[in-house]
């Protein structure tokens, strides 16, 4: 999620469409938060670890 949200913040950006842009700082903050959460031992969407 992280590395959608880098692709889609440097395509709006580039592109000069803004929603893209603005989708891409939301996806980026969401994957910081639930990358995170996972380290810190919490359960993330019901399971412990992701692989």
């Amino acid at each position: 999620m992280i590395i959608l949200g880098l692709v889609l913040l440097i395509i709006g950006l580039v592109a000069g469409i803004n929603i893209l842009w603005t989708i891409g700082v939301i996806l980026l903050v969401i994957g910081a938060v639930l990358w995170i959460l996972g380290a810190v031992g919490h359960a993330v969407g019901g399971r412990r670890h992701y692989w």
